[in-house]
């Protein structure tokens, strides 16, 4: 199977890495130092376990028009990279190609095949100005929950931190080939990969986390222990997340575990800084509209209020805005 990995950076070097190590003709879509690195020594992969792969003659390009079309396009991009190159994805894309969405928080295509009254609705939040629906027909789209976690240690090189696991779903909730076809390649590679009739619960699911203990984390600098062990901020992120499931419920969508079990699960991850704390510490750009201002747009769109979402949200979007303005970085140090 031809697979153009775009995005190849931490998640994506994981599945590019076992991938290629399985057989399968991978193309990594990288830019600067990691492409370079890629191109010269192969990439490397550390395993949670500490094994080391090395997928020596890996395919790597900057251009996705060199790339050419794939069968299987796998996004790896954050949410926010997807819409500006969109256009440029069209080379990867054959009459039969798969376009494999694996973004956090509400997808661009969340409303097709949807049904009821909000059923192809575009939500700017997630697709401003309609740049990624323009440019991939959302029939092609195969959507997924990324479980795992890792760092691009260095260019050419990734450590995962845990997990292996890529749920995955079709839009309409049927069980194609397709789907199921992909599925069976990852799991030869090694990930687990398990395919549901409902893949928007799962993302809301991940979401549910992700929309209150990222923006509390980058505002306040707590890890997920320290967040769910401060009385305040425990009962902020539970407030958000009973604002989110009323929304998911209206939607059609039901939590299969309680708040306050969700919370637990956080806590019990321990000192990890969330990923939006990261970027803020990096001075990267945020996922702050696909995380939490999805949500807010979703609230107005079914008429359900989201406050402590819509007070968090602006916080935090004035944050993002004055750290890109100051182009800085906001780090707690010891003395």
């Amino acid at each position: 199977m031809s697979i153009a990995i775009v995005g190849a950076g931490a998640i994506g070097g994981f599945l590019g890495a076992r991938l290629a190590d399985a057989g399968e003709a991978v193309t990594l879509i990288a830019r600067g130092p990691h492409l370079a690195a890629i191109r010269r020594d192969g990439l490397r992969l550390v395993e949670e376990d500490g094994r080391r792969r090395h997928a020596k003659d890996v395919r790597a390009t900057q251009s996705m028009a060199e790339a050419g079309p794939h069968e299987v396009v796998l996004l790896t991009l954050k949410a926010h990279q997807v819409g500006p190159m969109a256009a440029d994805l069209a080379h990867l894309i054959g009459p039969d190609t798969v376009v494999v969405t694996m973004q956090n928080g509400i997808p661009w295509w969340y409303f097709h095949r949807h049904g009821g009254p909000l059923a192809g609705t575009r939500l700017e939040t997630a697709d401003p100005g309609g740049l990624i629906a323009a440019a991939i027909d959302p029939e092609r789209v195969i959507g997924s929950v990324v479980y795992p976690a890792a760092m691009l240690t260095e260019p050419g090189l990734v450590t995962v931190v845990e997990g292996n696991r890529f749920g995955l779903g079709e839009p309409s909730g049927a069980v194609t080939p397709r789907v199921q076809a992909l599925a069976r390649r990852l799991v030869a590679a090694g990930f687990r990969a398990p395919v549901t009739s409902d893949i928007r619960a799962e993302i809301w699911l991940k979401l549910w986390g992700n929309l209150s203990f990222n923006p509390i984390s980058a505002l306040t600098h707590a890890t997920l222990v320290d967040i769910c062990r401060f009385p305040e901020t425990r009962a902020l992120a539970a407030a958000m997340m009973r604002e989110a499931e009323a929304i998911a419920n209206h939607l059609g969508v039901t939590f299969k575990l309680g708040i306050e079990r969700r919370i637990a699960g956080a806590e019990k991850v321990g000192a990890h800084k969330t990923s939006m704390l990261q970027d803020v510490e990096a001075g990267r750009p945020v996922e702050l509209e696909a995380l939490v201002g999805s949500v807010v747009e979703l609230g107005r769109l079914t008429g359900i209020p989201t406050p402590s979402i819509d007070a968090i949200y602006a916080c935090t979007r004035l944050l993002a805005r004055t750290l890109e303005e100051a182009r800085g970085r906001l780090e707690v140090r010891g003395a």
